[in-house]
C-alpha cells in the first residue's frame, strides 16, 4: 500500500465520519424532541431540535471540508483540483456562516445582544 493510497483511506473515512456526524447528529436531536415534547411547549422543543440539527451540520461540514483538504493537497495538487477546493471551501464557509445566524440569529463576527 502506497503513501497514496493511506491518504485517500483517511479522507474517505473523515467523508464518512462527516456523514456519520451529521446523520446522528439528527438522530439525535430527534431523540431529544420526542423525549423532551411532553415536558415544553411545542415551539421551545422545536428550536432545540432546530439548533441540534444545525450543530450537527456545523461540525459535519468541518470534518468534511478537512477531508476534501487532505484528499486535495496530498493525493492531486493541481491547480483544478485546488480551484475546485477553494470553491467548495468559499460555498462551506457560506453555508456554515448562515446556519450560525439562523442559529444565533447574528453573524459570527457581530457581538451577543442583550436581553433586558
Amino acid at each position: 500500500m502506497t503513501l497514496i493510497e493511506v491518504i485517500q483511506g483517511v479522507s474517505d473515512v473523515m467523508d464518512g465520519l462527516g456523514v456519520a456526524v451529521v446523520a446522528l447528529g439528527v438522530l439525535w436531536g430527534l431523540y431529544v424532541f420526542i423525549k423532551d415534547l411532553p415536558k415544553m411547549p411545542i415551539d421551545d422543543a422545536y428550536k432545540l431540535f432546530r439548533n441540534q440539527i444545525i450543530r450537527a451540520l456545523l461540525l459535519g461540514l468541518e470534518i468534511l471540508v478537512a477531508g476534501d483538504i487532505i484528499r486535495t493537497v496530498a493525493v492531486s495538487p493541481t491547480l483544478m483540483s485546488v480551484a475546485v477546493l477553494g470553491a467548495i471551501v468559499v460555498i462551506r464557509c457560506f453555508l456554515s456562516w448562515s446556519l450560525a445566524l439562523e442559529m444565533n440569529g447574528r453573524w459570527p463576527w457581530q457581538s451577543p445582544r442583550e436581553t433586558k
